[in-house]
C-alpha cells in the first residue's frame, strides 16, 4: 500500500478511494480534511459528540446540515442541531454501528462524497481484533461501492505491528499525518 506524508494528501484521493490515516492520538482526521470534503460528509465518530463535530464544521468553513453522524460512545448523547444523526450506538456494538452506518450511507453521494471513522482504536478496547476488522473491511468495501472517498484514522503509535498491518491490508493508501 502506498504511503505519503505530503501537506495535503487528502486533496489526492479519487472517488472510491479508502484511506488508511495515521494520526497522533488527540488529532481529529476532520481537521486536515480539503473544504471539499464537508460538502457531503458522514462521520462515524468514536471521539467526539456531535457537538464538537459540529464546531469542527464550521470552524473549517463547512455547513453542518451537509453533515451526518453515526455517535459511537458509551454514554447517552443528547444532541440537537443541524448535523444529520443517527442514534448513539455503543462502541461494543458492532451490528450496531454497522447498522446505523449502512442507513447513513443513503445521504453521501456516490462520486462526490465522503466518509471518515475518526478513530478505529476506540472499537479496538471493546471488542477483537478479527470482529473489528471485518466491520471496517464492510465499512470500505461499501464506501467504495458508492464511489465515495473514505477515511479510517488509526493512531499507529497505540497498536501492535500486526493489527497495523490488518488494517491496511484492504485500504488503497495510507497517509500518514502524525508529524503534520
Amino acid at each position: 500500500m502506498p504511503t505519503t506524508t505530503e501537506r495535503d494528501p487528502f486533496d489526492r484521493l479519487t472517488p472510491g478511494t479508502q484511506a488508511l490515516v495515521l494520526t497522533p492520538s488527540l488529532q481529529s482526521p476532520l481537521a486536515t480534511l480539503p473544504t471539499g470534503a464537508f460538502e457531503n460528509l458522514l462521520v462515524v465518530s468514536s471521539t467526539r459528540p456531535p457537538r464538537k463535530v459540529e464546531q469542527f464544521v464550521r470552524d473549517r468553513g463547512g455547513d453542518p446540515n451537509k453533515v451526518g453522524v453515526v455517535p459511537v460512545s458509551g454514554s447517552p448523547v443528547d444532541y440537537d442541531g443541524p448535523l444529520w444523526t443517527t442514534s448513539v450506538v455503543h462502541p461494543n456494538d458492532l451490528t450496531g454501528i454497522h447498522d446505523r452506518f449502512d442507513r447513513a450511507m443513503v445521504h453521501v453521494k456516490p462520486g462526490d462524497g465522503w466518509v471518515v471513522f475518526d478513530n478505529v482504536n476506540v472499537l479496538l478496547m471493546y471488542a477483537e481484533r478479527a470482529a473489528v476488522g471485518q466491520l471496517v473491511d464492510s465499512m470500505a468495501a461499501t464506501t467504495r461501492e458508492r464511489a465515495a472517498r473514505g477515511v479510517f484514522a488509526l493512531v499507529r503509535d497505540a497498536v501492535t505491528d500486526s493489527t497495523y498491518d490488518r488494517f491496511g491490508d484492504t485500504m488503497d493508501v495510507e497517509l500518514d499525518r502524525r508529524d503534520g
